[in-house]
C-alpha cells in the first residue's frame, strides 16, 4: 500500500517545520517507518513474496542511515524522532 498524499502531508507538517520541508531528515525517518510497517503487514499474508523482502530490507537500511546521520548531527533532534516514532524500547 503506498501512501497517500493527505498523511504524507500530515507527517511533513509534523516533523518538518513547514509544508515545504519535505528534506528534513525527521520526515524521512517517518516516512520511512510508515512504509516499513506498511510492508511488514503485507509480508505477513504473503510470507513467499520475497521481492518485497527485499524492498523491505533496503528501507531498514535506509532509515537505519538516517538515523545515524542524525544522531551524529543533533542527538536531541534523534532522541526526539526516536520518542515520537517509538522504534527503540
Amino acid at each position: 500500500m503506498s501512501l497517500t498524499k493527505e498523511y504524507k502531508a500530515e507527517v511533513i507538517t509534523q516533523f518538518g517545520a513547514s509544508e515545504k520541508n519535505t528534506g528534513k531528515s525527521e520526515v524521512q525517518v517517518a516516512l520511512y517507518t510508515r512504509r516499513i510497517s506498511d510492508l511488514t503487514g503485507h509480508l505477513q499474508l504473503h510470507p513467499k513474496d520475497k521481492h518485497s523482502r527485499r524492498g523491505l530490507l533496503m528501507l531498514v537500511a535506509k532509515r537505519k542511515k538516517m538515523l545515524n546521520y542524525l544522531k551524529n548531527v543533533d542527538i536531541n533532534r534523534y532522541r526526539k524522532v526516536i520518542a515520537e516514532l517509538d522504534l527503540r524500547k
